[in-house]
């Protein structure tokens, strides 16, 4: 996984290699969409370069949020949207599930973009409400096969890759439990943390002020092996063979926007990516 910092550093690069235009004072202004509420993981991590990435231009960058349907409101701005660099998606793996999943989206999520860079993969981890009786995963699934229909999980929103994650564990698992899609991560934590949902798969970064919330317990990571960020935590493949859960993160424009200008941003991004200092 890219650590944060590299991330971040990486998004940082995007200053010098938008059009000169946004450059300028009194420049047009660029927009990151993130298509899910604030307060959720993706949301988080674009806030750590959006003022640095304002000052560089000499122009405002926003970080816009634009959720619903999925991430399918936000997701629609950014294929109508100018293909002149000034707007760009933080995207991720759910980007490509909502049209396969009969939502009939208002963009093709491959005709109507085109990659900018991938920044990075990131794993997730099983966190279950303190009120569950079950310390590990084993464990978990033996009370929800208990409890058939009875238990829930919260999602960032249906479609989104909390609610994939989740929805591919419960069926190798066999398990019947009810989906209670939210608007972002923020949400379906704060409901696990109120014990009104059993259980949620967030991202590993998200998770890490909850290591010592006696509300919530870690039950395991959706990595094949163990995360850096968790090191204390199981994989959840360990009790369900052959489950593994990744999602890229990465960065999309509008379609035809011009190729000198992805090719200079993706360079840039991989010279960092290379750097042994970020």
């Amino acid at each position: 996984m890219v650590s944060l910092n590299r991330f971040c550093a990486a998004l940082a690069c995007i200053a010098t290699l938008l059009p000169q235009a946004a450059a300028q004072p009194g420049g047009k202004v660029m927009r990151i969409v993130v298509p899910f509420a604030a307060g959720g993981a993706r949301e988080v991590l674009a806030r750590t370069f959006y003022s640095e990435l304002g000052a560089a231009l000499g122009a405002t960058a926003i970080i816009d949020n634009r959720p619903g349907a999925g991430g399918a409101i936000g997701t629609a701005s950014v294929a109508k949207a100018a293909p002149d660099g000034h707007t760009l998606i933080f995207a991720a793996s759910s980007h490509n599930v909502t049209a396969l999943l009969g939502a009939n989206p208002p963009y093709d999520p491959i005709e109507d973009f085109t990659g900018v860079a991938n920044i990075g993969m990131q794993s997730y981890v099983l966190m279950a409400s303190a009120s569950v009786p079950a310390k590990t995963v084993a464990e978990f699934i033996a009370y929800a096969k208990a409890n058939p229909g009875k238990l829930n999980y919260a999602s960032a929103g249906h479609g989104s890759s909390s609610h994939l994650a989740m929805a591919y564990f419960a069926s190798l698992a066999g398990l019947d439990m009810v989906h209670i899609p939210f608007k972002s991560t923020a949400d379906a934590n704060n409901d696990v943390l109120a014990a009104r949902s059993h259980a949620a798969i967030v991202p590993n970064v998200g998770a890490i002020p909850f290591v010592k919330d006696g509300r919530i317990r870690l039950l395991g990571v959706t990595s094949q092996r163990r995360s850096a960020f968790l090191p204390e935590v199981p994989p959840v493949a360990e009790s369900v063979p052959g489950y593994g859960f990744d999602s890229w993160f990465g960065l999309l424009a509008p379609a035809k926007t011009p190729k000198g200008v992805i090719a200079r941003i993706n360079a840039a991004v991989a010279k960092l990516l290379r750097d042994p200092v970020i």
